[in-house]
């Protein structure tokens, strides 16, 4: 686990906010020169902490409205199967993320869809004919209040 300080944690949360900081805007917010403000950020990028950068984009805006929360149940629970599954799922491009959960399930899919009947083409093409796929149960989101991301600082 990296070593993580208060200036590190003040990198951290203004890239959060805003990736698209210059280093000397960055380097501000640290009260730090821009050197070591950029020494800390590759470091932070090498040691993994820093995973990327993106732009968060809007799935309504670009023709997506469903979004579903799927669980699955593979037919066993076999080292093969779960990795035969989430290989499957990796590339499929409406599956935004895939996790092992506990419970009556094996996976709790989150996918979006621009539409109800996209997603049931979705569910009938992509997973349920699978044949190390058991069960899929759906749950419609009818409306998301809101979606935090990062992680507390």
């Amino acid at each position: 686990m990296p070593d993580i300080d208060n200036k590190d944690r003040i990198l951290l949360s203004a890239l959060q906010s805003n990736a698209r900081l210059s280093n000397a805007a960055l380097a501000e917010q640290a009260s730090l020169s821009d050197t070591p403000c950029l020494r800390r950020v590759k470091k932070l990028q090498q040691d993994g902490v820093i995973l990327g950068y993106h732009a968060d984009i809007s799935p309504q805006a670009v023709g997506y409205s469903v979004l579903v929360y799927a669980f699955i149940r593979l037919t066993k629970n076999s080292v093969q199967a779960a990795e035969c599954f989430e290989n499957h799922v990796d590339v499929l491009k409406e599956v935004r993320s895939c996790s092992v959960v506990s419970g009556s399930h094996d996976y709790l899919l989150e996918i979006i869809a621009a539409d109800l009947p996209s997603y049931e083409h979705f569910v009938k093409h992509s997973l349920a004919n699978l044949d190390y796929i058991a069960a899929v149960e759906s749950t419609i989101v009818l409306k998301q209040t809101f979606n935090k991301r990062g992680v507390p600082l």
